[in-house]
């Protein structure tokens, strides 16, 4: 069991589907958008989640129609998706919306996006921030905390060994989301730095 939920993005072979399956991680992400790199068709991510049970199955997407990605949630039997753009219209399952650092410090986007996602995620939305250094500065932090006290907020990008406990502690987030990766060969897969992060957040 880990202290809090997690999830992985960018599942592309089999040794990662079951490996993050087996550590404890509540979800996979497949990216299903064609236009984004290491993209996976629905077929292959259909094959590699017949592999793993007990998770939930996330789609990414960034500028896919909303048409498309609901077609997409129901073909792939997706549970959440995870967006690089605020969509135009309602999506029909929960979302995770990746916006910038800046806009979750600022307490009045913060306000602003509140009340903007609450109509057009009726299903239930999380916010992502992507963080681009390990090291995050009391005023930061504190701006994080306030953020993840008003909506789900979830923390990716620079999440190591050594600073996933203190982010745990000091912002509190609805959960990590960490990246998957590739094979070196077919079956073959280094596993060191994701693995010291699921032992960091075990009970």
């Amino acid at each position: 069991m880990l202290r809090i939920p997690v999830l992985v993005r960018g599942i592309n072979n089999l040794s990662d589907a079951r490996y993050c399956a087996g550590m404890g991680a509540d979800g996979l992400i497949f990216t299903l958008d064609p236009t984004l790199p290491d993209a996976v068709t629905p077929t292959l991510m259909g094959e590699l989640a017949g592999w793993v049970a007990g998770v939930k199955l996330l789609g990414e997407f960034d500028a896919q129609p909303v048409s498309e990605i609901n077609r997409l949630v129901e073909e792939c039997g997706l549970q959440e998706v995870l967006l690089r753009q605020l969509p135009t219209t309602p999506l029909s399952v929960a979302s995770l919306l990746t916006v910038n650092l800046a806009d979750t410090i600022s307490s009045a986007q913060r306000e602003e996006m509140a009340q903007q996602y609450t109509s057009v995620f009726p299903a239930g939305f999380g916010v992502v921030v992507t963080l681009d250094s390990t090291h995050l500065d009391i005023t930061t932090q504190q701006a994080l905390a306030e953020a993840a006290a008003r909506f789900p907020l979830w923390l990716s990008g620079a999440i190591t060994p050594n600073n996933v406990l203190s982010l745990l502690d000091t912002v509190q987030p609805a959960g990590f989301i960490l990246s998957g990766g590739d094979e070196i060969k077919p079956g073959l897969r280094d596993f060191t730095e994701l693995e010291a992060v699921f032992e960091a957040l075990e009970e």
